[in-house]
């Protein structure tokens, strides 16, 4: 899925009064890990996920990368330590977020 500037204001919009729901910590990127920020996202399209024990832009990045490769998702930005991350639910009738179209 591939969202133009609007669209991804807009989510990142939404996702400013939402909570990380997924931490990473001294052990980086686990299939725990994964799994969890997999289920948060089917559950709620939109998640942030706050880097603990990362402080290096390059290090978030890395990792940034690897998270949004590995759950099929899409990095909205980063804001300091937290990623907002989205993914669409698959099924139309379980979309929750609605993404604005322009003609």
């Amino acid at each position: 899925m591939i969202l133009r500037g609007f669209q991804k204001k807009y989510l990142r919009g939404l996702a400013h009064n939402l909570k990380p729901v997924v931490f990473v910590g001294q052990k980086g990127i686990t299939e725990s890990m994964l799994r969890s920020v997999d289920e948060a996202l089917d559950t709620h399209e939109l998640i942030k996920i706050k880097f603990v024990d990362f402080k290096e832009k390059e290090q978030k990045s890395e990792l940034s990368s690897i998270i949004e490769t590995r759950t099929n998702s899409l990095i909205l930005g980063m804001i300091g330590h937290t990623l907002i991350l989205f993914r669409q639910h698959k099924d139309p009738k379980k979309q929750k977020i609605k993404i604005p179209v322009k003609d």
